[in-house]
């Protein structure tokens, strides 16, 4: 990096930070801090709902995972649109009619205490987990490829955040949102001209795709019911839109964004902004992640993408070996070149034969391609098992730091740690309200100002982005860090998502069989997170995991009817009411 990226990184985070704390500094009461005074439009609303979901995860790992296994994780969010329809519908208006503060206000009314305080708790656990993870990201990531120090990352990250969201509250949040989601965009979009730019003179972007397309990295859509399969077109629109419905509907870091809105109209127009355009970003995030792997098909890269990994085995009584088959994988990647010229211009002839016979031999030195990266990730585990093989994280930072200029690269930088800061403060902001509201104020039996619960609510954000550094400097690296967030979140989401579905459609549902059927349901959802997922290989679970919210919000349901049935039925009770 040269002093303009580093100008450029600093300037860009310092700004938000400043910009931040100047706007909103001086939150009067709880409702200022916590609900921003209910002034946020719906533009501000829908784009901060979009930095909230789109951490720096997502613009390390999804062009990553396009890489490696095509367009197909798009499906993923197939399910998103239609949960924006129903919560416009249901969960907007219920929140804003009861003027709650957080989600999980409302199940005290409509069940008890108990139940409310399991959900916070529930919540609590899964998103201070994804807290640390939001952080630990791209520092473990820019630790390896910059040579930073792991630990001052995670620190710098998390305390740049701490310092607006605990001084401005959700309308620091919301504001400093808007300013990310453009530099995020901004970066992404020129990143992607750049690489069309660095293709072969011949290769335009039409048939850069079919390049793509001749390596399978196109297919979008899988219509098998294999729910084996991480991502199909029915997962999606089934686990898909499940996830979608208790992440968007129940969990406070969103739902903390959309209830600040001025009215109604406004937070569900925002919502709805969302719905429109989350499935088009995402598209165009995987999208760059293909054209870096057309733009591999033409340009050397490493068998492996983490640098410490490469060094740890060079360094190593297996660096013979690696370097036997870094040999090889030069010859390949020059025979690669040469079918990937032999396909374009088949594709400029229209010869029907020799596209097929490119396109086969394509296919067979992708498959030596793979097997060649297998070998060394075998290599890497025997030099130390305790290096990270997986290099999904590492494809495009790579191509940012080896292949783009400078000025660019600290903007690219920039888009990465953005998109951190933007996803933390929505979740320490959620997370010090939750515990200040939900935990602390409704448990506590001495009257106080609300000058006192914005400092309570201000003290627990502080607290929680300490526990969220701390997590993030002793977390370990896991398959894909996309995926591992989304996991998290399917382990916990259905169970709390079907606390709130029976919160609104089974009217005869009581508390107690709610409360106890919530605990076994996350018990149950455990133990089969274990069994069916957790010890497998990626890519060899015998469940997909977007399943696991569809099968805790039924579980959850099922469970508390019997509950309320048995428990009628005893004590002679009718169920109606």
């Amino acid at each position: 990096m040269k002093v303009i990226d580093w100008l450029i990184l600093a300037g860009t985070l310092f700004s938000i930070v400043a910009y931040g704390v100047w706007k909103t500094k001086g939150s009067k009461n709880v409702n200022d801090y916590v609900k921003g005074g209910n002034e946020t439009k719906w533009w501000t609303i829908g784009l901060s709902v979009m930095a909230t979901q789109a951490s720096a995860i997502t613009f390390l790992s999804t062009p990553g995972q396009a890489f490696h296994d095509g367009m197909g994780f798009v499906q993923f969010y197939f399910g998103l649109p239609l949960a924006m329809i129903i919560i416009c519908l249901v969960f907007v208006p219920l929140y804003h009619r009861m003027k709650v503060y957080t989600a999980y206000e409302f199940l005290e009314s409509r069940f008890d205490l108990k139940t409310r305080t399991l959900a916070a708790i529930l919540f609590l656990i899964q998103r201070g987990l994804a807290a640390g993870i939001t952080i630990f990201a791209p520092s473990i990531i820019l630790s390896a490829v910059l040579g930073w120090d792991l630990r001052t990352l995670n620190i710098l990250i998390g305390t740049l955040v701490i310092i607006y969201t605990v001084t401005g509250g959700t309308k620091a949040v919301n504001v400093t949102q808007k300013q990310q989601m453009f530099i995020i965009m901004t970066g992404m979009f020129i990143a992607f001209f750049f690489i069309i730019g660095y293709l072969p003179a011949d290769v335009n972007l039409t048939k850069a795709l079919k390049i793509a397309g001749a390596s399978d990295k196109l297919n979008i859509l899988d219509f098998s019911f294999d729910t084996k399969s991480r991502y199909t077109f029915w997962s999606g629109i089934t686990g898909g839109l499940f996830l979608a419905l208790a992440y968007f509907g129940t969990d406070q870091s969103q739902v903390q964004r959309y209830l600040s809105g001025k009215s109604i109209r406004e937070s569900q127009l925002g919502l709805v902004f969302n719905g429109i355009l989350k499935i088009p970003m995402q598209f165009f995030i995987l999208l760059v992640g293909v054209m870096v792997f057309v733009f591999y098909q033409y340009n050397p890269s490493p068998l492996n993408f983490n640098p410490s990994a490469t060094e740890a085995v060079l360094n190593s009584s297996y660096g013979d070996d690696y370097r036997l088959l870094q040999q090889e994988q030069i010859e390949l990647e020059n025979e690669k070149r040469i079918s990937q010229n032999k396909f374009s211009t088949a594709l400029e002839l229209k010869e029907f034969n020799a596209v097929k016979e490119a396109k086969e031999q394509i296919i067979h030195i992708n498959k030596k391609d793979s097997t060649n990266r297998v070998l060394a990730k075998a290599l890497i585990k025997q030099a130390n098992s305790d290096i990270e093989t997986n290099d999904k994280d590492y494809i495009f930072i790579h191509f940012i730091l080896n292949n783009l200029p400078n000025g660019l690269i600290g903007l690219l930088l920039a888009v990465i740690l953005s998109a951190a800061m933007s996803s933390t403060a929505s979740e320490l902001n959620a997370l010090g309200t939750i515990t200040a509201l939900d935990l602390f104020k409704r448990n506590t039996k001495t009257v106080h100002t609300e000058k006192y619960f914005v400092l309570a609510s201000k003290g627990f954000t502080l607290l929680w982005g300490i526990i969220a550094i701390v997590i993030a400097c002793i977390a370990n690296l896991f398959d894909n860090l996309i995926q591992l967030v989304n996991i998290i979140g399917s382990i916990f989401y259905g169970n709390v998502l079907g606390i709130f579905l029976l919160a609104f459609f089974f009217k005869f549902v009581r508390g107690n069989a709610v409360f106890f059927s919530a605990l076994l349901t996350q018990l149950i959802i455990c133990i089969v997170y274990y069994q069916y997922i957790h010890i497998y290989p990626s890519g060899q679970e015998k469940l997909g995991y977007l399943w696991l919210n569809f099968i805790g919000a039924a579980l959850v349901i099922f469970i508390a009817v019997i509950f309320e049935v048995m428990d009628r039925v005893l004590k002679n009770k009718p169920l109606e009411g």
